[in-house]
């Protein structure tokens, strides 16, 4: 493939259809770090749209990495309240202690430094020396390899291994304009080269597009499994107070507040009469039954919280989400 003009007619793109996103307004050296840092610890796992308005009351309410590294763990859990995946939070104050601690205060400019910092693998690094740095890198996210994919109309198992995407973005070149030319390949895999109904005919690249040419579009995934399990919570009521424990038992939202709750077999879930709720948290599907318990039971690190005060607490969706099912549990 000839990809001698592809960068320029994807910057051309770029700049008449790029989102205006609040981390790429035109700001110093120094806040575009703090922004892209901040920004990308909010899209592991998230979308754009979702993550607009916590990244603005975030930096609303901590504006730069100083604030970051001193900021208290309920102020900054609570900017976080609802955005999940909340060890991303604690490892972004981590973060910021660290560059403060051992870089000066300066966010690392290399990729092996960055992957020193918690919570930044080989993606992060490599976004952030993209956008941040102006590298000429393109970051491997989910957009860029649909876009890759399709391109090359990559099907099999072994076309769309990891190892074999990186190779294949060699098709897109190199630009000057660094950061922009990884946000703009990433721009197009979210608003042209979408999941399912791409608009092709607004790609300034399709007719590089061996997908378009065929006229086939589907795409195989590396990893698409979910692992459904099947868990009890317990409601233990007094009037309009519900217990709530502080979770060292799982994984999933450590030290935040859930229902008393275990994992079951399926076999005990499916037998149960009582409600059920699904709920989808990581890679995983949680089908959840509610057990509403007449006697009350002292358990560790518990409290009574009064459904008034939900807004005082800082609760994930998760608990949220039974909180509201609980009323009708039977």
């Amino acid at each position: 493939m000839n990809n001698r003009n592809i960068p320029k007619k994807i910057l051309d793109w770029y700049d008449n259809n790029k989102r205006e996103l609040p981390w790429r307004n035109n700001i110093s050296k120094k806040q575009r770090q703090y922004f892209t840092l901040v920004s990308e610890f909010m899209l592991q796992q998230t979308q754009v749209k979702t993550v607009i308005p916590y990244f603005n009351n975030f930096i609303n309410k901590i504006p730069n990495l100083k604030k970051l590294a001193n900021v208290s763990e309920v102020k900054i859990m609570k900017c976080w309240e609802g955005l999940g995946y909340y060890s991303r939070a604690r490892n972004l104050k981590k973060t910021a202690k660290k560059i403060i601690s051992d870089f000066n205060g300066d966010l690392p400019g290399t990729i092996e430094e960055l992957k020193t910092l918690p919570g930044i693998g080989d993606y992060t690094s490599r976004a952030i020396m993209a956008i941040a740095f102006n590298k000429p890198i393109i970051p491997l996210d989910g957009n860029v390899e649909r876009v890759v994919k399709r391109i090359f109309y990559l099907k099999n198992k072994k076309e769309i291994n990891k190892g074999n995407l990186i190779n294949k973005k060699s098709f897109f070149g190199k630009s000057n304009r660094s950061s922009d030319y990884a946000q703009a390949i990433m721009e197009i895999g979210a608003l042209i080269c979408k999941p399912t109904n791409p608009l092709c005919f607004e790609c300034p690249i399709s007719k590089n597009c061996q997908s378009f040419k065929k006229n086939d579009f589907e795409l195989k995934y590396r990893n698409s499994f979910n692992k459904v399990k099947y868990f009890e919570a317990n409601i233990y009521q007094n009037q309009n107070k519900y217990l709530l424990i502080k979770n060292k038992k799982f994984k999933f939202l450590k030290d935040l507040l859930i229902f008393p709750m275990k994992e079951v077999e399926k076999n005990k879930f499916q037998s149960s009469q009582n409600k059920k709720i699904n709920i989808k948290i990581s890679n995983m599907d949680m089908k959840i039954v509610l057990n509403k318990k007449n006697k009350m039971i002292k358990i560790k690190n518990s409290f009574f919280l009064d459904k008034k005060n939900i807004q005082d607490q800082i609760l994930p969706s998760f608990t949220k989400k039974i909180f509201k099912s609980v009323s009708n549990c039977s």
